[in-house]
């Protein structure tokens, strides 16, 4: 989950109030040959339904494409490593990591939200797993902020698009720290870096928050890093406080499931070597700007380099980055689905 630093652009924001605009109003209208003709209400609803089996049925489409026509798995060798370490134990731990993986989320979702008002941990789900599905093929996860904000009235749109910034800024916060610090265990260990670079990196860093800090007072069309604070400031430190253990909480509940099914593959590695390396990669994988669909090819590629010098052959990491995203991607929104299928808005819901 990347998130843009400092403010929402104003693209992700107009594309945003559009969408919640164009599902909320009670009459769809729209310009083509003629200005503004209003559509019935009988065709409003076929509008929204099909609108909602794009979504799921891209979703679907973008999942079987990716699993079904990579060269590099050999499902063979996937099936004789699993023939001989299929445990029902080691498989239910593995599932049940990717359930608590995205129960955090969940948590951390149903915990932000309260600063607008207090929903069921139901709700939260639903919330949660329809966004995930709808930013699947979205870049970098964008589509998932308007998805949320179709769940509130319009009045606390922009205040349920920043709470998604802030339940994804802590995760990418935590990812950056934990990462750096794996790298760094890395480096030590196996100089891909050159000190001199790694001080050279370290500095560059320090000047970044530097200059920013110095330049938090101004203002750019309306935003500023000040601003920005003391809208966070805003949320209550009890709220801050649950998120950031729930965020540690779900990072560690994924990269050891990921250590896990390194184990899993025969992969005989230091724990703290593998966890750094993890770290490392989730950490630098996060940081290129992707689409949700396309996550485990990247998280893939930067895997094997790294696992590449640890002597850990190709197909497995990509085996294994497949199987982090299936289980922590597709499962999820292959519930979301449903939740899109369902959706109605806050509006719409009160009514009925």
């Amino acid at each position: 989950m990347i998130v843009v630093p400092g403010s929402i652009p104003n693209m992700m924001r107009s594309f945003a109030n559009d969408l919640v605009k164009s599902l909320k109003s009670t009459s769809l209208k729209f310009c083509y040959f003629a200005p503004m003709i209003s559509i019935p209400h009988k065709t409003k609803q076929f509008l929204v339904l099909l609108i909602k089996l794009l979504i799921v049925g891209g979703a679907f489409y973008f999942i079987y494409n990716q699993l079904a026509n990579n060269d590099k798995l050999d499902w063979q060798k996937f099936i004789v490593i699993f023939q001989k370490n299929q445990s029902i134990g080691g498989i239910a731990f593995i599932l049940v990591l990717s359930v608590l993986n995205r129960f955090f989320e969940i948590l951390k979702w149903q915990n932000l939200v309260q600063f607008i008002h207090k929903i069921a941990l139901g709700e939260a789900t639903k919330q949660v797993l329809g966004a995930l599905t709808a930013g699947l093929f979205t870049p970098n996860g964008v589509g998932e902020y308007a998805g949320k904000a179709l769940f509130f009235d319009k009045s606390n749109t922009k205040k349920a698009i920043f709470l998604n910034l802030i339940c994804n800024g802590i995760q990418m916060v935590l990812t950056v720290i934990f990462g750096i610090f794996g790298l760094l265990y890395f480096n030590a260990q196996h100089n891909v870096i050159t000190p001199k670079t790694v001080t050279i990196l370290f500095g560059a860093l320090v000047l970044l928050f530097i200059v920013l800090f110095s330049i938090k007072k101004i203002t750019i069309k309306g935003f500023s890093i000040e601003k920005l604070i003391h809208k966070i400031n805003e949320i209550p430190k009890s709220i801050h406080q649950r998120n950031i253990f729930l965020g540690v909480c779900r990072y560690l509940v994924f990269s050891h499931q990921y250590y896990f099914l390194f184990l899993a593959f025969d992969v005989d590695l230091p724990y703290f070597t593998l966890i750094a390396t993890i770290s490392a990669v989730y950490f630098l994988a996060s940081s290129l700007p992707t689409f949700q669909f396309l996550d485990f090819a990247v998280k893939g590629s930067v895997a094997v380099y790294f696992f590449g010098i640890l002597g850990v052959n190709e197909w497995i990491v990509i085996f294994i980055s497949t199987l982090m995203w299936f289980l922590n991607v597709v499962l999820p929104v292959i519930i979301g689905s449903y939740y899109v299928l369902n959706f109605k808005s806050s509006s719409k819901a009160r009514e009925t």
